[in-house]
């Protein structure tokens, strides 16, 4: 007998216990192909199951009938778990196609470069809306600071730029990652701008910078005065460290509008303090304690010369040569010591040398002499400075050639004058003293073709050995002070400015720290010993004479040679990073008066011309720090009454003009 499924699924559930054949002879499988049209009909009647029910002899076992419920289901039924995850993979494939529309083609959504929202568009049309929004802030001046001072850096000029289509590229493009679609649709991301430096540009920006911060270390010296010698301590350098200066400006632009901190770091004098101490006490003063005198070799007349001990103090210096502190001698100084005392031994030469006439320079021929050569005197003399006695120096007569020769002379083809510069100054006794020794060491300075001009080289140390006086100077906090020498800066600028318009190669040129309002902005110039130059270089294939003019009042400087272009302009742009004084009160008797002045930076350009037409533009930036307003009294908000109730403070020195 076979039953339909449906009858087994009855027994299997408890709610019919009749006795059905042995599972041999009338179970079988739904997939049977002999009872599928037995399965598929209708149930057979009450009467028929009853026929057959009589007729069975073997008993189900239930235990059977749960295991053939169990391991049988209807070719219908579908398990609920298949059911779960078919669903979800619907829903996932929805969610993909989703994403997919969503994402779209062009830069994925939610993408923001410096704030700008740049999803959705498509590449050329993100470039586009970058380059717009972001144009004022790409060519923004970045403003850099070392120590107190400020600069601003133009990206122009310096060679940064903002590479919109690159940081477009950037974003990325279509992608099928469901995850990175996913993202795309409904994520958010701020992507960097892509930055173009060019190196070489920014190298220089801030080698301009450094320029006119940077302080050499300044080597510890001797100063020489009469019989007095003393030690000078060394000073530590700062400077810009440039490699580092531009990876912080790189990596900075765009970013962030804060002031960047340009790193800087210390340098140290080559001498130290203790060597500069031993040459001091070994040769120093040893040098100056007595007489040199000076005899000649053969000489049968007797004649012995001395050297006194002042003019050993004005001949003597000490450098810093491979890493210690050596004297040397100035000979021609020694020789104007003992020229009288030797002058029937010898027979004068003179060098080839020039004079103007007319307002063109002429050539003095050379002449060949005999007599005692000042190196060789240098040399002996150099020798007997450490002793204490027996200090006798012995030299020969030897031909003494002209170090410039009458042919050599016109050969340099000195022959007009390039330009010529006069700086006025208001009279005052340090100012003459101060600017006529420095006109005076200058004049006749003879450059040959590719020499570099250096002022301080040329004007000396400023120490009262050298013929200085104490002046006004400005210090380093930009207020004036008392030093030596105060009132060089005059003669400095008026040789730069000669040298700007004669069209001379700039070298090494600061201008001051604070405006001065006699000189005409960014065209001017200051030095400081140890650590500040003016130095500018023949770059013309002629030789360069400086011719100097000193009165009371002011200090001329002509430059003659040959001209290599027809004229020479200077061009001077507006002012701009324009920032106020303070109001300083100093109730010290050191006080020194300063007025007002605006803080600003200016360009100046040189502009060369040849037969009218300009062949070559050279701009010059300058950064003045404010000029404080300095008032010699207690300041009025913080006085209080002084014990007598008068509530003087000391007289402050009289207020003298500025200087440099």
């Amino acid at each position: 007998m076979r039953l339909p499924w449906g009858e087994y699924l009855s027994y299997a559930s408890g709610r019919d216990r009749r006795e059905v054949p042995s599972c041999a002879e009338g179970i079988v499988s739904p997939d049977d192909p002999t009872v599928s049209a037995d399965l598929s009909s209708p149930r057979q009647s009450e009467a028929d199951q009853s026929t057959q029910d009589a007729t069975s002899t073997s008993p189900i076992d239930s235990g059977a009938v749960q295991e053939l419920a169990l391991t049988h289901r209807s070719p219908h039924h579908i398990p609920r778990a298949g059911l779960i995850a078919g669903a979800v993979a619907a829903g996932a494939l929805v969610l993909y196609l989703i994403a997919v529309l969503a994402s779209g083609g062009g830069v994925k959504a939610g993408t923001h470069v410096l704030g700008v929202d740049i999803g959705g568009l498509s590449h050329d049309e993100a470039t586009f809306k970058l380059d717009d929004e972001l144009a004022t802030r790409a060519s923004a001046p970045l403003d850099v600071v070392v120590g107190k001072r400020k600069f601003a850096v133009d990206p122009s000029v310096a060679g940064v730029s903002l590479d919109a289509s690159a940081t477009v590229d950037s974003v990325g493009g279509r992608t099928w990652n469901p995850w990175g679609l996913m993202q795309r649709a409904f994520g958010s991301e701020d992507v960097a701008p892509v930055v173009v430096v060019n190196v070489g540009q920014l190298t220089s920006s801030i080698a301009k910078i450094a320029a006119s911060v940077d302080r050499k270390a300044i080597e510890p010296g001797i100063v020489l005065q009469a019989s007095n010698p003393t030690l000078r301590i060394g000073k530590k350098g700062l400077q810009v460290d440039q490699p580092a200066a531009v990876r912080v400006v790189s990596s900075a632009y765009l970013v962030t509008s804060k002031p960047l901190v340009l790193p800087t770091r210390v340098t140290e004098p080559t001498v130290s303090d203790e060597q500069a101490q031993a040459a001091l006490t070994s040769i120093a003063k040893p040098a100056v304690a007595s007489p040199v005198a000076v005899v000649v070799t053969g000489d049968k007349t007797g004649v012995r010369a001395s050297i006194p001990p002042t003019t050993i103090a004005a001949a003597l210096s000490f450098s810093v040569v491979g890493g210690t502190i050596a004297p040397k001698l100035d000979g021609v100084i020694l020789k104007s010591a003992i020229a009288k005392d030797f002058a029937a031994l010898e027979q004068p030469g003179r060098d080839a040398r020039f004079k103007i006439v007319r307002g063109k320079p002429v050539v003095v021929p050379s002449r060949v002499g005999n007599g005692v050569a000042p190196d060789a005197l240098a040399a002996a003399v150099l020798t007997q400075l450490s002793k204490v006695t027996n200090r006798t120096a012995t030299v020969a007569l030897t031909r003494l050639s002209p170090a410039l020769t009458t042919e050599q002379a016109r050969a340099l083809g000195i022959t007009e004058k390039l330009s010529s510069f006069t700086q006025n100054f208001p009279y005052a006794p340090y100012r003459v003293q101060n600017i006529g020794q420095a006109a005076t060491y200058m004049n006749g300075t003879l450059l040959l073709p590719g020499d570099t001009y250096s002022m301080n080289d040329t004007i000396k140390e400023r120490t009262v050995a050298n013929g200085y006086t104490v002046g006004i100077r400005i210090g380093a906090d930009g207020h004036f002070v008392e030093d030596l020498g105060g009132g060089v800066s005059t003669i400095t600028t008026a040789t730069w400015t000669a040298a700007f318009y004669a069209g001379l190669e700039r070298i090494e040129q600061r201008a001051h720290s604070i405006y001065i309002s006699r000189y005409r902005p960014g065209l001017e110039a200051t030095v400081a010993w140890g650590s500040l130059d003016l130095r500018f270089r023949n770059d013309t294939s002629h030789g360069v004479l400086i011719r100097t003019i000193m009165r009371n009042t002011s200090i001329t400087v002509t430059i003659y040679g040959t001209k290599k272009y027809s004229d020479i302009k200077a061009v001077s742009g507006p002012r701009y990073d324009v920032r106020p004084p303070k109001k300083l009160y100093d109730p010290l008797p050191t006080c020194v008066h300063q007025s007002p002045e605006d803080g600003f930076s200016i360009d100046v350009y040189r502009v060369f011309y040849q037969n009218g037409v300009e062949v070559r533009r050279e701009k010059l930036t300058s950064s003045y720090r404010p000029s404080d307003e300095v008032i010699c009294k207690p300041d009025p908000a913080k006085a209080s009454p002084s014990p007598s109730g008068t509530g003087a403070a000391p007289a402050p020195k009289p207020t003298p003009s500025p200087t440099n």
